[in-house]
């Protein structure tokens, strides 16, 4: 072979490489659709603008048929919600969960990519249906378990505590009730499911958490935790998660952040830029690589949400976390390229 040969080769071989490095990193963000607003479009043109925004992951909190129909041959991977009103059905009996399989993920599995099913979300251990959770799980499980789909549920942050990071552990009250779940987690080789949001822990404590910590725009070493430096926020809450499963025996456990994002309004420190920033720098560190204390694991994260959801209830600000106006307009022009 020619050096000019060997070099047009060896250009083609790195073309090759960092094609399938960008594919590999663009691949770690999905975003959350949510469908709680009377002014939505329909979810075939949701989907098409999934594709169009070359955004290949997605969750949704309920099996709505028209989404699931919508999703077939898209080639999009899905996270897929057992709502919490379904826990105790799906729980006090196999059959009632091989049913939901079989309506909600069985007859469409052929052509849309189930990646997780979330048995349930944000339950609380005080919640009357904290004791369905795991055995929904077990019962979800064996009724996909041929189809190679990771079961798991999805919590949130209040139930885990420390400064700085390495000191994190869940309150008691809710390691009693995630630790069942874990050791089920290890077992079947599922990852856990974390909703994070730097926004909250912001707003509730601006004190002693500021606004660029919260938003990846503060210095390097914002806060030092023996050998690890944290930047921003989003990583310090990930890595007291892995501490908080460390320390539970679910040290093989991986996380998934299945929720995150920043409102655009309707609240304090709820601004188009402070989003445009949080979810733009968001992306370029997911797609960086993993976090200071698992630099080795990639953070596959779901951002919140795709669309403004104006019949949220609640805060004012859960209506304003939309990527996306109800028009499909982008809000504030962010690249999943």
């Amino acid at each position: 072979m020619s050096n000019e040969s060997s070099y047009l080769a060896l250009l083609l071989l790195l073309s090759f490489l960092m094609a399938s490095f960008f594919d590999t990193a663009a691949g770690q963000i999905g975003v959350c659709y949510g469908r709680v607003g009377n002014n939505l479009p329909r979810p075939s043109d949701v989907i098409a603008l999934y594709r169009q925004q070359n955004i290949r992951r997605m969750r949704i909190y309920d099996p709505n048929q028209e989404v699931l129909t919508a999703l077939r041959g898209s080639n999009i991977e899905l996270l897929l919600d057992l709502p919490n009103v379904d826990l105790e059905r799906v729980a006090s009996s196999q059959a009632a969960a091989d049913a939901w399989a079989q309506n909600n993920v069985r007859n469409y599995a052929n052509n849309v990519r189930f990646r997780y099913i979330s048995v349930g979300n944000e339950v609380q251990p005080s919640d009357p249906q904290a004791r369905f959770v795991l055995p929904a799980m077990q019962n979800i499980e064996r009724a996909v378990s041929s189809l190679g789909i990771k079961v798991s549920t999805a919590i949130d942050t209040r139930g885990i505590s420390g400064f700085p990071p390495s000191s994190g552990r869940f309150t008691p009250e809710f390691r009693n009730f995630i630790a069942p779940v874990i050791t089920f987690l290890a077992s079947k080789q599922s990852p856990l499911l974390v909703n994070i949001y730097p926004y909250f822990a912001h707003i509730n404590n601006m004190k002693e958490i500021p606004l660029a910590y919260a938003l990846f725009t503060a210095p390097p070493t914002e806060v030092v935790d023996g050998r690890n430096a944290y930047q921003n926020l989003f990583h310090a809450q990930l890595d007291t998660a892995y501490a908080a499963l460390e320390k539970t025996e679910g040290g093989s456990v991986e996380i998934v952040v299945s929720e995150t994002g920043w409102p655009s309004a309707g609240g304090v420190a709820a601004t188009t830029d402070n989003a445009r920033t949080y979810v733009s720098n968001l992306i370029k560190t997911v797609n960086r690589g993993g976090s200071p204390r698992k630099p080795e694991r990639p953070i596959e994260t779901y951002i919140f949400a795709m669309f403004d959801e104006n019949e949220k209830p609640n805060a004012e600000t859960e209506k304003f976390f939309g990527l996306f106006r109800p028009n499909r307009e982008s809000k504030y022009g962010i690249n999943f390229n």
